[in-house]
């Protein structure tokens, strides 16, 4: 008989002090395996792009992340991955960040500071507006929101560091779509 027809089949497999034990059989599809690299995979996950910003003056720096979050509203913490070869966590690592959450237009500065076109350090902060909040990392003016922070802590596992940064000050900019990024292209939520 076909394990398709067993498993809508219930039969009494034995009696146990006068009860009947019923049992259903039922067919298990095996996962079929395909080994991708992990970053395809994570491709078909839709992440809101942020700029982190980190560094004061000409030491100044910033990278283009989908990996900012909250991690907590009370205490107000935020968490962030970043690569540790990278000048934004030699930045950050000297306790400062904010965390710009970029609106739906705003794409040629996720490309400026995700390093498109060889920008490096300042010049990616270059044809925007920038204030200094609590901390001094610059803070995007026309970002959907900022959220200042002070390193609390770091987590180093193989190639990226989570930060988790205390809130210092968090600003709110006018409503509007949100930038995102999905299978290696811009879009808005």
């Amino acid at each position: 008989m076909p394990v398709a027809a067993l498993a809508s089949l219930i039969f009494a497999s034995r009696f146990t002090r006068g009860f009947a034990i019923q049992m259903t059989l039922t067919e298990r599809i095996p996962l079929v395996e395909t080994r991708i690299p992990l970053n395809l995979a994570m491709r078909h996950l839709a992440g809101a792009v942020s700029v982190v910003t980190a560094g004061i003056g000409d030491a100044r720096t910033g990278a283009t992340v989908t990996t900012a979050h909250s991690l907590s509203v009370d205490p107000e913490v935020m968490v962030v991955s970043i690569n540790l070869n990278s000048s934004t966590w030699a930045a950050i690592s000297r306790h400062h960040f904010c965390v710009n959450l970029l609106r739906a237009d705003q794409i040629a500065i996720a490309d400026r500071f995700a390093g498109r076109g060889g920008l490096k350090g300042s010049a990616r902060y270059e044809g925007a507006s920038w204030s200094a909040l609590a901390t001094g990392a610059l803070v995007l003016q026309d970002a959907l929101a900022a959220v200042d922070c002070t390193v609390e802590d770091t987590i180093v596992r193989h190639s990226h560091v989570l930060v988790l940064g205390s809130v210092r000050h968090v600003v709110s900019g006018e409503p509007g779509p949100a930038l995102i990024y999905h299978h290696g292209a811009y879009g808005s939520s």
